[in-house]
């Protein structure tokens, strides 16, 4: 008769590169993992040791010392409890994605991930070399096979676990948000557990990194392709589950199953956990906004002050002869309500100022978009001063609408250190208004409602230079997410002339991209990381 394992499943946020407070975290956890759970085994995340994704300071000799002191450290310290955690190993020249189990001192397993993602946010095979064997252990007679993240989504390794002796599976990860990426995740484990009739344990990261969130839902499926567990998403925590071993098969325990978020509320969250952690784990003392009294930067408000507290955040409206009364009114509301330091710095006698200084030069040339770039200048110009002297971070606001076709200002409103909305479309930062609003009313209503204008020359709106985003947000998500051809868009019933027209806009301006802050990725494919288009490049549309 076999009897039952207790797990602990530690859903933690680490930060790349701090292996001395990671160490401590996992040390902490452990504790009280078997102290306040009774379990017999404790699991930590994919690359726990040093965070996820290291990237290229896993090549530092440095790093390299401080794992392996820490390897030690977590095997010494750990009494009456086994624990699972994720490390960088190095075998002479090489680097494998590796886990390994320590109880009291003794190494019970040890596994090297066997399928390295290369492809979209991934470039696993750049640093680690591949495992080839399977790694089961036993603990209170129930066998355990180890995979970690992508290995799940091929059938050969937990298959090979499987011819090895495991009953269960646990698998640690490092898999990064997107929209409708947990769904993903357990249709995937829904179809290894149906090949191999096995339960499975999947453990997640949460936790902002850079342009990469980590939403957790850690959860486990027992055999029959039931969800038994699921952790909430984006928070951290310690969370009991017990698997009971018999004749028939190992059985997971009912446990919390929290249901998935509706899109705007995970994409939200999302936004304010990359938000918080990219100031926290930088030590900003807070954040610095422009805000227009328009909906990207009313939108990037909200998300910092619930990142970080309204204590931390400050606003200012920098406005100018064509900044209209109602930007000024709603920019001034929404700080109010919020409660936050708000400044207004006219930037009339700075623009003057600028222009007489180029009269010269410009001699009797029309006014045009180098005025308006000015205008947008000064404006980074006032908000870096502000970010030196105070040591508050700027947070850009532009959208990925914006960013795609060019519709900023280098130097200008794309200057800043951290861009929370660089992968949301225009349409997205409506909807996210919209939702931010259902949970209490911090966006005047006249800002969702009002036709986007830069408000940069009389009477401009945003339609004056770019289609409708009705039409210009699925003709992008169609290049960008897609990879579709002009003809291949047109046939979806938006204008020939138009997809060429925008996608020339999105080819012409990826030297603006390029020189753009990090922003947090929420969709299939954001600028950044997994986009790598040429800035210089004789291709042509259509095509």
């Amino acid at each position: 008769m076999k009897s039952s394992v207790t797990l602990a499943i530690a859903q933690l946020d680490l930060t790349v590169g701090d292996v001395a407070g990671n160490t401590a975290k996992i040390l902490e956890y452990s504790n009280r993992a078997r102290d306040e759970m009774q379990a017999d085994l404790v699991i930590f995340p994919e690359l726990s040791i040093c965070g996820y994704p290291p990237e290229d300071l896993l090549f530092h000799s440095g790093l390299r010392r401080r794992v392996e002191k820490a390897l030690l450290e977590i095997r010494d310290s750990t009494k009456g409890i086994a624990v699972l955690i994720g490390f960088p190993e190095y075998v002479d020249d090489d680097i494998h994605n590796s886990c390994a189990v320590f109880s009291d001192g003794k190494l019970l397993c040890h596994y090297r991930k066997q399928k390295l993602p290369n492809y979209s946010v991934f470039d696993e095979k750049r640093y680690f070399r591949p495992g080839k064997d399977a790694a089961v252990f036993s603990i209170n007679g129930i066998r355990i096979g180890l995979q970690i993240c992508e290995d799940v989504w091929d059938p050969q390794p937990i298959a090979a676990s499987r011819a090895a002796g495991a009953e269960c599976i646990i698998a640690i990860n490092g898999s990064p948000y997107e929209t409708d990426a947990q769904a993903k995740r357990e249709e995937v484990v829904r179809s290894r557990v149906a090949e191999t009739r096995m339960p499975l344990v999947y453990v997640n990261m949460v936790g902002g990194q850079d342009e990469l969130v980590f939403d957790g839902g850690s959860f486990v499926v027992d055999a029959g392709g039931n969800t038994r567990f699921r952790a909430p998403p984006f928070d951290e925590g310690l969370h009991r589950i017990v698997l009971h071993g018999a004749a028939g098969g190992v059985e997971p325990e009912a446990a919390e199953v929290v249901e998935l978020l509706p899109r705007e509320s995970s994409v939200y969250r999302a936004l304010v956990t990359g938000t918080r952690d990219y100031v926290g784990k930088h030590q900003f003392p807070g954040v610095v906004i422009g805000l227009s009294g328009g909906i990207d930067s009313a939108l990037v408000l909200a998300i910092a002050c619930d990142a970080i507290g309204t204590e931390r955040v400050r606003a200012v409206m920098m406005p100018f002869r064509y900044t209209s009364t109602m930007s000024q009114e709603d920019a001034a509301k929404q700080a109010k309500t919020l409660g936050i330091q708000y400044d207004v710095i006219p930037i009339a006698k700075l623009f003057d100022a600028a222009l007489a200084q180029l009269t010269p030069i410009f001699a009797d040339q029309q006014e045009g978009v180098t005025e308006e770039n000015i205008q947008a200048r000064c404006r980074g110009l006032l908000l870096m001063a502000i970010s030196n002297k105070t040591g508050y971070m700027l947070l850009t606001t532009g959208n990925k609408s914006e960013m795609a076709v060019g519709y900023a200002t280098l130097y200008g409103d794309m200057a800043g250190g951290f861009a929370p909305i660089k992968d949301c479309s225009k349409s997205l930062v409506y909807q996210l208004a919209r939702y931010r609003n259902t949970i209490s009313d911090l966006i005047p209503e006249r800002v969702i409602m009002r036709e986007p204008s830069a408000e940069l020359r009389a009477g401009q709106k945003d339609s004056d230079s770019l289609p409708d985003y009705a039409v210009l947000d699925p003709i992008l998500a169609a290049f960008i997410e897609e990879d579709l051809s002009v003809e291949e868009i047109s046939a979806r019933g938006f204008e020939r002339d138009t997809v060429i027209r925008v996608l020339e806009l999105v080819k012409r301006n990826e030297y603006k991209r390029r020189q753009a802050p990090p922003g947090i990725r929420i969709s299939g494919r954001a600028f950044g990381r997994d986009w790598r288009y040429p800035i210089t490049s004789g291709y042509r549309f259509p095509g």
